[in-house]
């Protein structure tokens, strides 16, 4: 496997971003939800992120750690930028909720896993994290996204209102992770 590395990016590296969410094939996960969030597109799953945002944005989600964490996932052969990972603390379940997605074009490589175990790494060796949830619909419960998780050592917690629940613990990654 090619080493990857995370980069937590600069205000101006943040056309990556927008690149990602205005991609259709990288967004597809995101589509079809009823949602009324300004910028997003419900037919593609897109989500407009104009550049007079970015400094907003940035502001709300940089250097907000252990809270918040946000972070490039980077190709060690040439730097490219392949992805990105996140996570924040969601105080009315006391856990932080993840996300990751993998830039379309390098989809399919094998990034997925090890990017989401270096932010696993990140957030509990270095952010003091206890524990890390996330959740997916249901019907993707036998393809990538389970399978991520499932190998970077999340547990099942079952299924609530059609999305599946995962969890892992500091403990359960560090007896794992040394």
């Amino acid at each position: 496997m090619e080493k990857i590395e995370l980069y937590v990016p600069k205000l101006e590296d943040l056309w990556f971003y927008q690149k990602m969410m205005a991609d259709p094939e990288a967004m597809s996960y995101n589509a079809n939800w009823d949602v009324d969030y300004d910028g997003y597109h419900r037919d593609t799953g897109c989500i407009d992120f104009p550049r007079e945002e970015w400094a907003g944005w940035y502001a709300q989600v940089a250097s907000r750690e252990p809270e918040q964490f946000y972070a490039y996932i980077r190709r060690g052969s040439d730097g490219a930028w392949i992805g990105d990972v996140n996570f924040h603390y969601t105080p009315e379940k006391d856990w932080w909720d993840m996300g990751i997605v993998i830039y379309a074009p390098c989809r399919g490589n094998g990034y997925a896993t090890p990017g989401l175990r270096l932010m696993l790494d990140h957030a509990f060796r270095s952010c003091g994290v206890t524990r890390i949830h996330n959740d997916f619909e249901a019907a993707r419960h036998e393809v990538s996204a389970w399978e991520t998780h499932r190998k970077a050592g999340f547990k099942e917690l079952g299924a609530e209102d059609g999305f599946l629940q995962m969890m892992i613990t500091r403990e359960e990654y560090l007896s794992k992770n040394g």
